[in-house]
């Protein structure tokens, strides 16, 4: 049984989903957006929450941290000074996935992981 168990497995290995999950938050961070399968959106989406959330305060033990799970030194750096101040007044809720269209070759449910646009006011 799975009580109290959190997360997806997403058919990999332990260390083989992190790396995977890890990448996509990265070509999150640099490119703004990724297109994926709605669960691979969905947990990537934890992971990029969690990581912003760090970065919101700028501090070395944060840094360390993100750096810890990203093993990417221009991500982290564009993470803790665009990304955190962005959302520094955000509680929470920094990405959102968009449903899109079946992919044509399995039918796979396709999502879009991007960042939330900061509130004007």
């Amino acid at each position: 049984m799975r009580h109290k168990k959190k997360g997806r497995k997403l058919g990999r290995q332990p260390s083989h989903r992190k790396r995977m999950l890890a990448g996509q938050v990265k070509a999150l961070i640099a490119h703004g957006k990724v297109d994926t399968t709605v669960a691979r959106a969905k947990e990537s989406q934890v992971l990029a929450e969690k990581l912003v959330t760090w970065a919101k305060e700028d501090t070395t033990h944060n840094r360390r941290m993100a750096f810890r799970v990203l093993q990417d030194k221009q991500a982290v750096k564009k993470l803790f000074e665009e990304i955190g101040p962005r959302y520094k007044d955000r509680p929470g809720g920094y990405t959102r996935v968009l449903k899109l269209p079946p992919r044509r070759g399995d039918g796979a449910e396709m999502a879009r992981l991007t960042w939330v646009e900061e509130s004007s006011g």
